[in-house]
């Protein structure tokens, strides 16, 4: 995650540095180093991050879950289907879609960000 997506998703939400450092559990110095890019932002804050983000929307009720978008032959032991979470797919670790299933979490992050799935939730 770059500085500018960093500073775009903070203003998305509405937060100033000081409420966002307060909801992500870190200190005001680390957001103003994320902005400035003096530290690279971890994949568990930019995680975090763009949990808020899809969460402040009001129609992922309606969104297809990920195993139908997908046509998914394997959901039965998936995350995603056990807790009914289709499209959280891109933050649940241990998901059996074939693109990031032996992905580490920062590698499974950045190929879920160019799924349709993903990039439908953040547009």
């Amino acid at each position: 995650m770059t500085k500018q997506e960093f500073t775009e998703i903070r203003k998305k939400l509405g937060k100033t540095q000081k409420h966002l450092a307060g909801l992500l559990g870190i200190s005001l110095k680390t957001i103003h180093s994320y902005e400035q890019g003096w530290r690279a932002v971890p994949a568990y804050i930019e995680r975090q991050l763009y949990f808020l983000v899809i969460h402040q929307r009001s129609d992922t009720k309606d969104l297809l879950p990920c195993w139908e978008v997908k046509n998914c032959g394997v959901k039965d032991d998936c995350p995603a289907w056990e807790f009914q979470s289709g499209h959280l797919c891109w933050f649940l670790c241990g998901t059996l879609c074939e693109c990031t299933n032996d992905a580490t979490a920062k590698n499974k992050l950045e190929t879920c960000k160019k799924c349709s799935i993903f990039k439908k939730l953040t547009k």
